[in-house]
């Protein structure tokens, strides 16, 4: 499917669908964060990625101790009502995005208190402007714990450098990347370290990081991109994750 990617791209035949069929970095559980608001808004996007060849939705609502202090009850509860109104064959499942704060730290220790997927992967985010002091203490700590970190969007905060981002992958992060960074959607900085992290074949996953219908058609866009189609050619986690 990825050769064939490449050579619709290379034809400049307009690209429709995505090649992976799992996408596990989206914000489609209503009311509980800054993603979609409503039942209806999660079937629209659901119904959309269904179009574009996603088989399988793990949506990873924002776990953050001062803003969003989500619970797995009240995340599946969400999730639940949302798969309530899916057609049958459709896949919807949740996890979380969890901010490296106190609290998570805390639930590091606390066996069943967190949400992951698969084989016990483990979304986590960092602020957005300074590299937090003990975050390779806390890596260390996921890792013990029988966790695999990954990191999104790693191209989206302001101390990434690509040293920081090997030695982060060099310690059992895995680095997923935003694909809307490809066409600048955060900004320039954002959508330049995106590049060069697919160019040193430096991203392990890739994700929509959907909160909106908007966002999502973005990823016509993107794919239109020769980015795009470079991180295609990589061995995506979204490759590899269960289908059915």
């Amino acid at each position: 499917m990825v050769s064939r990617l490449i050579n619709l791209f290379s034809s400049g035949s307009r690209i429709t669908h995505l090649p992976y069929p799992v996408d596990f970095h989206s914000h489609l559980v209503p009311g509980i964060d800054d993603g979609v608001k409503t039942v209806d808004d999660s079937v629209g996007i659901l119904s959309f990625f269904e179009q574009l060849g996603i088989k399988r939705c793990i949506t990873t609502p924002h776990v953050m101790a001062d803003t969003y202090p989500n619970t797995p009850d009240l995340i599946n509860s969400g999730m639940a009502a949302v798969r309530a109104q899916l057609q049958p064959t459709a896949r919807f499942e949740a996890a979380a995005e969890y901010y490296l704060d106190e609290k998570f730290v805390q639930m590091l220790d606390q066996p069943g208190s967190l949400l992951t997927f698969d084989d016990r992967y483990l979304l986590f985010e960092t602020n957005f402007v300074s590299e937090p002091f003990n975050l390779n203490e806390i890596i260390f700590k996921m890792t013990v714990a029988g966790y695999r970190p990954v990191l999104a969007h790693p191209e989206r905060y302001a101390y990434m450098t690509i040293q920081k981002a090997e030695d982060i992958r060099n310690r059992g992060v895995l680095l997923q990347l935003n694909l809307l960074s490809l066409i600048g959607f955060y900004g320039r900085p954002a959508e330049t370290m995106a590049r060069q992290l697919i160019d040193r074949n430096m991203i392990d996953a890739v994700g929509s990081d959907a909160h909106s219908m908007a966002q999502a058609r973005l990823l016509v866009d993107v794919m239109q991109t020769r980015s795009f189609a470079k991180a295609m050619e990589l061995p995506l986690l979204n490759y590899t994750l269960a289908v059915a």
